[in-house]
């Protein structure tokens, strides 16, 4: 009787504890790797994250090329002690600053884009705005336009978020010392559309009809806000259009334009952002209002929303620790103008509906 009680227990000693350990190695080997995953969230943390990027730097700096992309290895910087490898391509884009900076803006292809998002199987490409050239003043505009992209953020979700990063560049060939400079990604439109339920508008033929008019009057006057004439609707120049799928009560099929791209803007107030002749100001500091025209009411109205948010966004400038407190007594110094113009009776309505244009 005690043997074959010894037996049995020897049988649930061996069967079920090995069990148990089988799982908890399994959980642990799960946990490692969601942690992972969670960690390349690109966009769902504001916290600076420090990368490195290893390739031809001699040989992209030289030829910026377009075309033909460069093998690089990107790696994500956790600690001091914990990093994740990915082989990756990139190359050289944008217009202006390919042309006349002297580190261009890059695209990272990711061949197996899998950041743990719904949509991370729909898209490989994402945009990362490098720092234009050496130095502290070039350091101190990349900063500025990050933020930019954070104002816009603070009106509505409909927005390119972005993540902040330290960057080091790094020479596959060691013919040059590494670089260190900050820099920052840019959301790809295919995530947007995934998490608002929308669909990319390709065509190039809209206008500020073609946008549903709370989301195109919020778009003018955050432009005109931050001093921003260097974008339009036809063309889908600096914006870009979406339209939701779920149900659209006025049946009209309307799209919602999100904005990108604010070097050119009086906010960051780059040394190179010269206004065109035509637009017929001096600098870029002076704001222009290039929104399709409404009522005195429908702008009163659309200007509520900016003087509800003003506080906030006073809070991101002031909150955000990379920049220096000169440049964020800029920031707000600017931002003091547009809302002055606001609080000054029909000041700011009166400029919207005197340069406003009819499509």
């Amino acid at each position: 009787m005690k043997k074959k009680i010894f037996l049995q227990l020897f049988l649930v000693t061996f069967l079920v504890f090995p069990t148990f350990g089988q799982n908890d190695n399994n959980d642990s080997k799960s946990s490692i790797a969601d942690a992972s995953q969670e960690r390349l969230r690109l966009f769902d943390s504001d916290k600076l994250m420090d990368i490195s990027l290893r390739f031809d730097l001699s040989s992209y700096l030289k030829t910026k090329p377009k075309e033909k992309y460069l093998n690089a290895i990107i790696t994500f910087h956790f600690s001091e002690t914990d990093s994740i490898n990915k082989n990756i391509k990139l190359r050289s884009r944008g217009e202006f600053r390919n042309q006349h900076c002297y580190f261009p803006p890059i695209e990272l292809n990711f061949k197996k884009a899998n950041f743990e998002y719904a949509d991370s199987n729909k898209f490989s490409k994402i945009k990362l705005v490098a720092q234009c050239n050496p130095g502290s003043v070039s350091e101190n505009y990349i900063l500025r336009e990050y933020l930019v992209y954070k104002l816009f953020t603070v009106l509505t979700d409909t927005s390119f978020k972005v993540r902040l990063l330290k960057i080091n560049y790094i020479d596959t060939y060691r013919t040059r010392k590494p670089i260190r400079q900050y820099g920052f990604l840019i959301e790809p439109i295919e995530m947007v559309a995934a998490r608002t339920n929308s669909v990319e508008i390709t065509s190039q033929a809209l206008n500020q009809n073609s946008i549903t008019p709370k989301t195109m009057d919020r778009l003018a006057i955050f432009n005109y806000m931050i001093g921003n004439y260097d974008w339009s609707i036809p063309g889908q120049h600096n914006v870009q259009v979406i339209k939701t799928l779920n149900f659209d009560p006025s049946g009209l099929g309307l799209g919602v334009v999100i904005p990108y791209d604010f070097d050119w803007t009086g906010l960051v107030d780059a040394s190179y952002a010269i206004p065109a002749e035509i637009k017929g100001t001096e600098t870029v500091r002076e704001r222009i209002f290039l929104g399709i025209c409404r009522s005195k009411e429908v702008y009163q109205k659309a200007l509520e929303e900016f003087l509800e948010k003003k506080d906030e966004f006073y809070r991101v400038i002031n909150e955000f620790p990379y920049l220096n407190q000169q440049s964020k007594k800029d920031i707000t110094n600017y931002l003091n103008e547009f809302f002055n113009q606001i609080n000054s009776k029909n000041t700011l309505v009166d400029t919207f509906l005197n340069n406003c244009k009819n499509f």
